[in-house]
């Protein structure tokens, strides 16, 4: 048995897990999906990135998990990743879903193209927050109309300090037993079928694994059983 600790993207808490939860835990492992500090049920509680990983850690070591398999979706890779280092041998497995990877240094908006200009702009005009995303920004990602739906209604603006924030690792994130899942929608140019960056760079290494989805982004809406396949079979890896 391995326990999930499962955190989604920007604007989304705990409960965008709620279709993936009954197929792991049906494998017969612990499951626990997390809601950051400023989102979902936690709104109003201040958030910082390095907030963001401390609650996460701090989930870890309150619920005294072992054999950890800790699941970063979109932003949360960013946070998701500096917790992997630090609950040490917890860990049993990080896996990045669709998602960022932190660098030394490096907030999550610095490595865009602008530097992160125009989510700065935004967090500023909106009181500190990233603005909700119309639904608009859902099409074309394998997404019905209800799925949607369900992601306006559950979405909170999002707290802007954790996106400019810089992350901070203590060691090489290639060092980590790493599984990265790249969501690809079908028909994609074939650049759009590899991952780039620092993700490729990772993926290298002898520690770090790649897996793809014919999918979206948001594959615990859209594809539900099939990714927790892919993480009850990252959780089996050795």
């Amino acid at each position: 048995m391995v326990n999930f600790v499962l955190v989604a993207g920007a604007r989304l808490g705990a409960w965008a897990w709620d279709e993936v939860v009954p197929y792991l835990r049906a494998g017969g492992h612990g499951v626990h999906p997390v809601t950051l500090s400023g989102l979902a049920d936690k709104r109003g509680v201040p958030a910082g990135q390095a907030t963001h990983v401390q609650g996460i850690v701090a989930e870890v070591e309150r619920r005294g998990l072992r054999d950890v398999v800790l699941v970063g979706h979109s932003y949360s890779g960013i946070p998701v990743g500096q917790a992997a280092e630090r609950i040490g041998d917890r860990l049993a497995r990080v896996v990045f879903v669709d998602s960022s990877v932190p660098t030394d240094g490096e907030s999550f908006v610095s490595v865009w193209p602008d530097g992160g200009a125009a989510v700065e702009a935004a967090i500023a005009e909106n009181g500190g927050f990233w603005p909700l995303a119309p639904a608009a920004h859902y099409d074309g990602e394998s997404l019905t109309a209800e799925q949607i739906a369900r992601l306006v209604r559950g979405s909170t603006p999002h707290p802007g300090a954790t996106l400019t924030e810089p992350a901070v690792l203590a060691g090489p994130l290639s060092e980590l037993p790493a599984t990265y899942v790249l969501c690809v929608m079908p028909g994609a140019e074939p650049d759009d079928a590899e991952p780039d960056g620092d993700v490729a760079e990772l993926l290298t290494g002898e520690r770090w694994r790649l897996v793809r989805m014919d999918t979206g982004h948001w594959p615990m809406f859209s594809q539900p059983r099939e990714l927790a396949q892919i993480l009850l079979s990252a959780a089996a890896v050795e």
